[in-house]
């Protein structure tokens, strides 16, 4: 439309009839006219004639207004432009939001499996220290894991380790042992393992008596079971003793003799000679830290020689084995062996998840945490 306006603006004004006589008496007047001549004669156009109506020129208030509409028009086509960017800009904002959501949402689910996995892996390894031995009792019997061993060299080229059943003498029934027959020339009998701290420990006499814990971890046999293996007719047990540290140091401490009285004498315990490298726990360094031929004590049965208490590093002591967190020894004034011990709190043992106590074992007059111990019996030869 404004375009329009424009040329009709432009074409030349058609003359009025007034105009045109004007004009031509002008013009009539000047033929003869000397003035006339001379612009014939040169060419030239008459001031204020032809030039006049060829040239026509815009009304400011209408070049105003068409500078205002385009102006107007250039701002709606911006505005036009600066919402379609800012949907557009929203719309990838969106997009990578989603995006990103997605992937976390991804990412998520294969964290989630991962854990999963890593659970079910846990419970497989759990499963496998348990199983890394036979679980079932191999149906090989023998009075103990020495006769086992003497029984199936000539016939097995390589005797595994694991769970077999044993039948010690003067027994009216078997039970099941773990035999170690690849330490030391093998034929060992399992009677106490610590290696992890996930067996509680903290147990009344009758556990202690009767044993408790897997056989293929951690797991203490039992008094009434060793009683009947280290008392079988014509035999000699060795007691052999097996430590682990925290910064994987091994030690270890032997005896030559190892028996126990009866249930009625409290399973006291008796020991030869020793041999090895952490020293002599048992007996100690003075008289009334000597464990030897002391009878088992436990929280609910309390033979500990402490009556009715005993002094030890200026604290009075009532009971040995409350002393140690209510778990089972040959207790004798407390002493400087636990084999069973446990620690009171996990947070006061600085993480620590066991307390066995060989307080003979030292590196520069500390004793060494200990973080495993195996103890094994075995028969040797008599003079008999």
């Amino acid at each position: 439309m404004w375009t329009t306006i424009v040329l009709l603006l432009l074409l030349p004004h058609p003359l009025s009839s007034t105009d045109t006589e004007n004009s031509t008496g002008f013009n009539q007047s000047e033929i003869g006219s000397e003035d006339f001549s001379d612009a014939s004669v040169k060419g030239q156009t008459p001031v204020g004639g032809v030039k006049g109506r060829d040239t026509c020129s815009i009304p400011c208030d209408i070049t105003v207004k068409l500078l205002r509409d385009e102006k107007h028009s250039v701002c709606g086509q911006l505005q036009q432009s600066l919402l379609s960017f800012g949907r557009s800009t929203r719309k990838l904002i969106r997009d990578v939001m989603e995006e990103q959501q997605r992937a976390l949402d991804i990412l998520s689910s294969q964290v989630t499996e991962l854990m999963t996995k890593v659970q079910t892996l846990s419970f497989e390894v759990q499963r496998s220290n348990s199983e890394i031995y036979s679980v079932r009792p191999v149906q090989s019997h023998g009075r103990d894991c020495s006769d086992i061993k003497d029984s199936l060299v000539s016939v097995v080229p390589k005797i595994p380790s694991g769970i077999y059943i044993v039948h010690p003498e003067n027994t009216d029934s078997s039970f099941e042992v773990f035999c170690e027959m690849d330490y030391m020339g093998g034929g060992w009998t399992v009677v106490q393992r610590r290696t992890d701290g996930l067996t509680d420990f903290k147990r009344p006499w009758a556990d202690y008596a009767d044993g408790f814990g897997n056989l293929a971890g951690e797991h203490w046999l039992g008094l009434k079971k060793m009683f009947y293996i280290v008392n079988q007719k014509e035999t000699r047990f060795q007691l052999h003793v097996a430590l682990t540290s925290q910064d994987d140091v091994t030690s270890y401490a032997s005896y030559d003799d190892f028996s126990l009285d009866s249930e009625t004498q409290f399973f006291s315990v008796h020991l030869g000679r020793y041999a090895g490298s952490a020293g002599d726990a048992f007996r100690g360094y003075e008289q009334e830290q000597n464990q030897d031929t002391a009878p088992f004590s436990a929280s609910d049965v309390d033979n500990d020689g402490c009556n009715p208490f005993c002094s030890i590093d200026n604290r009075t002591v009532e009971s040995c084995s409350t002393q140690h967190n209510h778990t089972g020894w040959w207790f004798n004034q407390c002493g400087l062996a636990n084999l069973n011990g446990s620690p009171e709190d996990a947070e006061q043992s600085q993480g620590q998840r066991t307390n066995i106590l060989w307080d003979t074992w030292r590196q520069n007059g500390v004793p060494h945490t200990i973080k495993s111990v195996t103890i094994k019996i075995r028969r040797i030869a008599t003079n008999n």
